[in-house]
């Protein structure tokens, strides 16, 4: 399930210690259906898939396996193997938007080509179906999720008439053959393509999210938006034909080595000590309260909270790095410096952990609009230079049109106005594609601006 809260829109603008608090993002302007059209498509946009390839070691990757396939999220375990069997039908029903069909095809090409899956776009006797409602609508019964998956429904109504019905339980799903997706149909078209992605493949595989993965959409982080090496892998094993309904984990993880073996050699390296788990659950609700609460003091004060559970547990992976993450989100104006040492300190670790490259390019972002604030063009420069290869192979219009918009701002104050004005109209369809329409675009680079005359 994809969360509502997008704390990555932000700048981070409060990092320096005379600054203000962050204005209101120009992310939560209205969305213009108007502007979606083909030329702002993720096809048009970033070109052929270049997901980075999964970078943990197969006993890793088979730990991950078991932690994302045997528990949901709310922490109730799954007592057996779970998924379709045989060709899977994907259905849109609902008020489509206008890139839904475009989007949905290219999502279904993917997983054919890069997971193997028998997935096509229409009737099966096995369906994916994705249900497009107004988020209005869908946050009146469900307000904290963007976008969510369910068994054994077939639309959005039907859940609504009896949503505590004994058939939405997962936990008594062995054979998938109906599966709903609710997604926004007013939403940027890149939200609408992160719940794609996420939702369509939590239907065809795993159900968990982990927030120590770095290099999947299963982690609630939302640092990365589409599917990635990692996660075609995931699906390639979870659907292999020597996994059989109803095997327990113990099964399952029995016959993981020779599965990862063979559909991911180079995994077969001897990787680093395996992740720590599980993650206490009181870390997990101090972080997603702090991303959730309205009050920024109250925001930061959760945030010390899982900062100071992820140093007694002694992590060093991605829990620690999004622990730092936070605690510098949500600073105080008067804690600037130690902020920006928690974001450094972050972007560390981001660096040696596999698959790190693009959570690293979200904090080299927050560092490149400090430096921006503060009149380091060249680190401007420097960092969003740094960040562009991992944000467009990830496939995020935010992320790419935030940096171009920050490195325009710093080439303009260096005196090279005409590369600035090339990279403003360049970022344009990017940042219509992330934040939903034109003046929405048009918020975000007058918020990039403002940072120079704060």
């Amino acid at each position: 399930m994809r969360g509502s809260v997008s704390f990555l829109f932000a700048l981070a603008l409060g990092l320096a210690a005379c600054a203000p608090a962050p204005p209101e993002l120009p992310s939560r302007a209205p969305v213009d259906l108007a502007t979606q059209s083909p030329a702002i498509s993720s096809r048009a946009l970033f070109g052929t898939p270049r997901p980075y390839p999964p970078e943990r070691s197969n006993a890793q990757i088979a730990q991950d396996i078991i932690a994302l396939g045997f528990r949901l999220e709310s922490g109730r375990e799954m007592p057996q193997f779970s998924r379709f069997e045989g060709p899977v039908g994907v259905q849109l029903t609902g008020a489509i938007p206008p890139l839904g069909v475009i989007e949905t095809d290219r999502l279904i090409a993917r997983l054919r080509d890069e997971a193997g899956i028998d997935i096509r776009r229409g009737d099966a006797a096995s369906q994916i179906i994705v249900d497009f409602v107004p988020r209005a609508k869908m946050r009146r019964i469900v307000p904290e999720a963007a976008c969510f998956i369910l068994p054994n429904v077939a639309s959005w109504e039907e859940f609504r008439a009896n949503p505590r019905a004994s058939k939405l339980d997962w936990t008594k799903v062995v054979r998938r053959e109906k599966v709903l997706v609710v997604a926004p149909s007013d939403s940027t078209v890149q939200e609408m393509r992160d719940c794609l992605h996420e939702e369509v493949a939590q239907a065809l595989g795993p159900l968990n999210d982990l927030f120590r993965i770095g290099e999947s959409v299963w982690n609630d982080d939302n640092f990365q938006t589409a599917l990635t090496g990692y996660d075609m892998l995931v699906l390639r094993v979870w659907n292999d034909p020597a996994l059989r309904l109803g095997m327990s984990a113990e099964d399952v993880a029995e016959r993981l080595p020779a599965l990862l073996a063979r559909h991911n050699p180079r995994g077969q390296r001897q990787g680093p000590p395996l992740d720590p788990v599980p993650t206490p659950r009181a870390w997990t609700v101090a972080v997603e309260s702090a991303l959730g609460t309205p009050s920024r003091r109250r925001s930061f004060a959760l945030a010390q909270q899982a900062l100071g559970i992820a140093i007694r547990q002694g992590w060093r992976d991605e829990r620690l790095a999004f622990s730092l993450f936070v605690a510098a989100r949500f600073a105080p104006d008067g804690e600037g410096r130690q902020a920006l040492d928690a974001l450094t300190q972050a972007a560390r670790i981001y660096a040696n952990r596999p698959g790190g490259g693009v959570p690293r390019a979200h904090i080299e972002m927050h560092l490149a609009a400090q430096a921006l604030a503060t009149g380091q063009y060249d680190l401007v420069l420097r960092l969003t230079d740094s960040a562009m290869p991992p944000a467009r192979r990830s496939e995020n219009g935010v992320l790419v049109s935030s940096l171009m918009l920050l490195r325009a701002q710093a080439l303009e104050r260096m005196s090279r106005t005409a590369e600035a004005e090339r990279l403003r109209r360049a970022a344009q369809p990017y940042a219509v594609f992330g934040f939903g329409s034109e003046a929405a675009a048009q918020g975000r680079r007058d918020e990039i601006a403002a940072l120079i005359r704060q």
